[in-house]
């Protein structure tokens, strides 16, 4: 059985919340999808799998909210509204 990366995947989740955005979170939520994946085939250490959902889960989040960041951010650029929430400083 292959050992389980559970810690790794945690941690880029923590860090996509903490430091580096979606550089971390890509990787948290496609890592962690494929070992749990294995670990249901059973070829990976199922010990980690809550260290695995819970690190895939913050990537997904993370993810999420970018895109619903660049949405939003597209969406007030089309509008012509991005220079006026600048400029009200």
């Amino acid at each position: 059985m292959k050992p389980h990366r559970g810690v790794l995947i945690l941690i880029l989740g923590i860090l996509s919340f903490v430091l580096c955005g979606i550089l971390t979170a890509i990787p948290a939520w496609i890592m962690g999808s494929s070992d749990l994946k294995e670990m249901e085939a059973g070829t990976m250490d199922p010990a980690g799998r809550g260290l695995t959902q819970a690190g895939k889960i913050l990537g997904m989040i993370q993810c999420i909210l970018w895109i619903a960041v660049l949405v939003i951010f597209i969406a007030l650029f089309a509008l012509g509204l991005l220079g006026t929430v600048f400029s009200r400083q």
